[in-house]
């Protein structure tokens, strides 16, 4: 089995939920992917941060990847760890939900790490509209990094990288819906 089948497989088995929610967009669906589920998995998230630098490796000069806290966390982890590991040191960083009530009241952890000019790709666990990823551009942007696109575990193909390529960044999807429940 390839890594991209074992990480298949994981989604299905703590990601994937058949049941009524409302999701960050505002929408309601039947379906629901928790990827945080897999994430965190000890082997998920080894898998996760193989598999989203394989994604991204080829592109030229990328500093760092990350996203809004708490979905891009451990994925912007180890998908830097992969980086390293491989000789392509990519610094992770988060973003905020609102900025850090005390001490320097910032927006951005990993700061330090990406000086403004940075290049960057936002990383999700799941994308619908592709709001909370345009969001985390918009941040990321405003805190001085260059955003080059977006990488999502999975994307739900509800008009997400369309919204995305409108404004004018790639989508690279792990899996689209279909591909992990058809």
């Amino acid at each position: 089995m390839t890594e991209r089948e074992r990480l298949k497989r994981i989604i299905i088995e703590l990601s994937y939920e058949k049941r009524k929610v409302t999701l960050a967009s505002g929408r309601e669906s039947d379906f629901y992917f928790d990827g945080k589920q897999t994430t965190l998995h000890a082997e998920g998230g080894l898998l996760v941060g193989k598999l989203f630098f394989d994604a991204i490796k080829d592109i030229e000069g990328i500093d760092g990847v990350g996203g809004i806290t708490l979905g891009a966390d451990p994925i912007a982890t180890a998908t830097s760890i992969a980086a390293h590991l491989a000789g392509k040191p990519m610094h992770a960083f988060i973003i905020r939900k609102e900025p850090k009530g005390h001490g320097t009241g910032q927006w951005l952890e990993g700061r330090k790490n990406l000086p403004p000019g940075s290049k960057v790709v936002i990383v999700e666990d799941v994308v619908t509209t592709g709001g909370s990823s345009m969001k985390a551009v918009r941040r990321a942007e405003e805190e001085g990094l260059k955003v080059l696109g977006i990488v999502t575990l999975v994307d739900r193909e509800e008009g997400g990288r369309e919204n995305i390529e409108k404004e004018g960044y790639w989508l690279k999807a792990i899996f689209t819906k279909s591909e992990v429940v058809g």
